[in-house]
């Protein structure tokens, strides 16, 4: 790695190189870059006071509480996806607001899960019935997610909240068959979750959809949450236009606005380091098998799918060797991607992976009993702090009694 690579995912570094500052940890691990995350915060803090809007973490992206504090002066609060997300945020950002979204909620969950909530927001009209008057006399805020049934995503329907079937958010027409009067009384709010690593003019296309068939519900609110998706902080966002389009949805119903990003919080604020194992030859392909597994360690590459950006490397056959790079675990495809370097791996060789803050340590999982990465925070003096190692014990209490 004799070339400093300076962009976005490794700006962290400050032109340092991976080797100057990871060489001796150990790898697989985790490294969240401190100051990155304020950046990132700071960045959604102008938008809020600029705007009046409120930002929430999403901490299905980023839940490595012990940086909460990095973001916490800048946000309004946390968004969960159920109870155990819910009480995190309630105690890990203290005095914030949490607000959660659950698909459909469980009846031995529900009480206890308004100890931790202030907004709760039902997917359906049958769930709003069943559990909203609870929550309301529990002086929680009540929301209903909408789907404006309008796709601003292109070859990824399994992920797209808007596509055909889609079982996340009502509908325009279970709106018309299934809301009461009564039930409508109950809402404070709408919600709606459309985007993915989107910019500002696909949410004001959804803006317009959302307009179109809930515009006359709007105005009995008293906030309307625009989801995350939001791709805020990544440079070359236009943050004028989200503005612009924040402004004129507040000023036209006379709500309050949420958005709630996870990974604009922690955009390109973290690093994978890994070292390769080994180096063998298929025919004309050339394949390392790194410490890091993709299935393991940073799922999103095989479940979105997703190419992470490596330290020093290019796309494949951009520079004069290219490398498939694979994990250890025994599933033929648990690939991470084929890069290209400017001379070829070697065994022991360290690799950085970049923008591995998010979807990492929140969906990590221990198959064919790979360890856990070991999870460590670079400071802004470059100071590193290990938060937490993991050992065999942590692998086998997941599957018995120890």
């Amino acid at each position: 790695m004799s070339v400093k690579d300076t962009r976005p995912p490794f700006a962290g570094l400050n032109g340092r190189f991976p080797e100057e500052l990871f060489q001796n940890l150990p790898t697989p691990c985790y490294i969240l870059d401190e100051p990155a995350l304020q950046r990132n915060g700071q960045i959604l803090a102008g938008v809020a006071e600029r705007t009046g809007c409120k930002i929430l973490l999403a901490q299905k992206a980023f839940s490595n509480y012990d940086l909460y504090p990095a973001l916490t002066p800048y946000l309004a609060g946390t968004e969960a996806s159920g109870l155990y997300e819910a009480r995190l945020g309630a105690e890990e950002m203290p005095g914030k607001e949490v607000h959660v979204f659950c698909g459909a909620y469980r009846e031995d969950e529900f009480s206890e899960l308004l100890r931790y909530a202030d907004h709760i927001v039902f997917n359906s009209p049958r769930q709003l019935k069943k559990f909203g008057e609870k929550a309301k006399n529990a002086g929680k805020s009540i929301g209903l997610r909408i789907n404006p049934e309008y796709s601003t995503q292109e070859g990824h329907a399994i992920y797209d909240p808007c596509a055909p079937g889609s079982r996340l958010g009502t509908t325009r027409s279970q709106w018309d068959r299934q809301m009461t009067p009564q039930l409508v009384e109950l809402l404070d709010g709408l919600h709606f979750h459309t985007l993915c690593e989107q910019d500002a003019d696909a949410l004001e296309l959804t803006l317009k959809a959302v307009e179109k068939l809930f515009g006359d519900a709007l105005p009995r609110m008293k906030w309307l949450n625009l989801g995350g998706g939001h791709h805020i902080t990544r440079p070359g966002y236009d943050i004028p236009r989200l503005e612009q389009c924040l402004c004129t949805a507040r000023n036209k119903w006379s709500v309050q606005i949420y958005l709630e990003p996870g990974e604009a919080c922690a955009l390109n604020a973290g690093y994978l380091a890994s070292h390769v194992l080994d180096v063998v030859t298929n025919g004309q392909t050339k394949i390392a098998i790194l410490d890091a597994s993709a299935a393991c360690h940073m799922p999103d590459v095989i479940e979105m799918p997703y190419r992470p950006p490596l330290y020093g490397a290019g796309e494949e056959n951009e520079m004069p060797y290219t490398f498939r790079l694979g994990g250890p675990t025994c599933l033929a495809g648990d690939v991470i991607g084929d890069y290209s370097f400017h001379a070829p791996l070697q065994e022991k060789e360290l690799l950085l992976f970049g923008d591995m803050a998010i979807y990492t340590t929140c969906k990590n999982n221990t198959f064919n009993g790979m360890p856990l990465p070991a999870i460590f925070v670079l400071h802004a003096d470059g100071s590193l702090q290990c938060l937490r190692k993991f050992e065999y014990a942590d692998f086998k209490s997941r599957l018995g009694s120890l």
